[in-house]
């Protein structure tokens, strides 16, 4: 008896055979149509629906983004995505997520300052490198997502602390060494002026994250935001206000195309 997804293949194959589609456009849906090769493809947990075809798709599996969800829950879509992925990444972690996970999974990994836990079951191909840059010492929390993200997807990481602009010299003796680097992510709260120092000395792109970090005035990282924003250095790109992971996984994929 053919089921739903082999009839979608074999019509996907007679428009290829009749001259109705194209070679590249039947690759292109293939890369879109779910995989129900395994007993749960479709990642049916009850409480959730995992993505299997993430990594097929974008080229990284599904990130468990842990606030609001129980450590049960964090823990049992851990396992769910390994059953079908090589590695696991999950972010803004607390104890009790961790715990739950560890105790599904022993050999997972906890980034304490990250706040991020991963599992990887293969070996690491580290491709290119991506410089983090971080202003302070208190964005550390949020240039350690950016690492750890950039670190299970296979780049490799040059990490560059407390070089903000209050200190300018610090980022100038560091900055031939940043110079290397296929892709730039900047952290930096109070007034946000890092990534654009950065931009005004470097041929690569570089990807601005604002943090939450400074006194009343810094409006919990809209100040950063908007002077990031504002930036009158070419080449900026910025994610949200204190999102680590969203400028680490576009850093990767920046990466990617620089190496292949």
């Amino acid at each position: 008896m053919i089921n739903d997804h082999e009839q979608q293949l074999r019509e996907l194959l007679q428009q290829v055979q009749r001259g109705d589609r194209s070679i590249d456009d039947a690759l292109a849906a293939l890369q879109v149509a779910p995989d129900v090769s395994s007993a749960n493809a479709d990642g049916q947990l009850g409480f959730a629906t995992v993505d299997h075809d993430r990594q097929k798709r974008c080229g990284f599996p599904e990130v468990v983004f842990c606030p609001n969800k129980t450590p049960d829950d964090a823990a049992a879509i851990t396992v769910e995505i390994l059953t079908q992925s090589d590695r696991v990444l999950l972010t803004r972690a607390e104890p009790a997520h961790v715990e739950a996970v560890k105790s599904a999974i022993p050999d997972a990994v906890h980034h304490e300052r990250a706040r991020c836990v991963t599992v990887t079951r293969s070996a690491p191909k580290e491709r290119g490198e991506v410089a983090v840059v971080s202003a302070g010492t208190a964005d550390l929390p949020i240039a350690e997502e950016a690492a750890v993200t950039l670190c299970i997807a296979d780049n490799r990481v040059a990490r560059y602390a407390d070089v903000g602009v209050a200190g300018i010299h610090r980022l100038m003796a560091r900055i031939d060494e940043i110079r290397r680097a296929n892709a730039i992510v900047v952290v930096a709260g109070m007034e946000g002026a890092l990534p654009s120092v950065v931009a005004g000395l470097v041929e690569k792109p570089v990807i601005a994250v604002p943090t939450s970090v400074g006194y009343g005035a810094s409006f919990a990282g809209l100040s950063a935001l908007l002077t990031m924003l504002n930036s009158c250095a070419a080449g900026i790109a910025v994610v949200n206000i204190d999102n680590g992971f969203g400028a680490g996984y576009l850093a990767s994929q920046i990466n990617r195309q620089s190496v292949t």
